[in-house]
This record gives structure tokens, sequence and C-alpha cells, in this order.
């Protein structure tokens, strides 16, 4: 069974920086392919992708309103995951939520978020 556990969100100025942490179980990062993910979900909007990489490849995608601010990494010896979060801005407010998906399935699972404010 995989279980995702998040951490490292919080209260940050604008202009200010955050670094979010998944530790992932129930499957080796350095054995599968697995596409990992963060979500993050503001008050009264849809789920958003904010970025994704691969266990075994380590390509990345962002959505534009994280590229060139957001680095999304993994730790295959730790089976963590990573989010590190730059410039931030009060618009990038929201539960930020990391997700695991065997590289061949539909099937998603996900933690239960951490929440990250951006605001003075």
């Amino acid at each position: 069974q995989v279980q995702l556990v998040e951490s490292g969100g919080g209260l940050v100025l604008p202009g200010g920086s955050l670094r979010l942490s998944c530790a992932v179980s129930g499957f080796d990062f350095s054995r599968e392919n697995y596409v990992m993910s963060w979500y993050r979900q503001a008050p009264g909007k849809e789920r958003e992708l904010v970025a994704s990489t691969t266990t075994r490849y380590g390509n990345t995608n962002y959505a534009d309103s994280a590229k060139g601010r957001f680095t999304i990494t993994t730790d295959n010896v730790k089976n963590l995951m990573y989010l590190q979060m730059n410039s931030l801005r009060p618009d990038d407010t929201a539960v930020y939520y990391c997700a695991a998906r065997w590289r061949f399935s539909p099937k998603e699972d996900r933690g239960q978020g951490t929440q990250v404010t951006v605001s003075t």
C-alpha cells in the first residue's frame, strides 16, 4: 500500500521560499517507475498540477505558474520527493499535495496535504 506524507508547509512572506517534502512508503523509488507529482488547491479553486517527475528518468514538467520558481526533485535513496518553491506570491497560497502513480496505471495515491500561506 502506497502512503505519502507531506511536510514543510507554513506561513511565508511574499518573495520568500519554502521546501516541501513528501515521504513515500510502499514502493522503492530506485526500483520502480512511478510518476510523482505535486498538486495544489486553493479555496474555491480547482486542483492544479504544479509539477511532476518520474522516479526512473527524472524528467520534469511544470505548470506555467511554477516555471522558473519551483523545482521538483526526488531522493531515490531515501524515498523522498521535494518541491523547492522560491519567489513565492500570495496566489501560491493553497494546500499542497504530493501524489504517486505507477507509470502504467491510472490509479494515483495522494497524501493529506500541507498548507502553504504566502502573506504579509
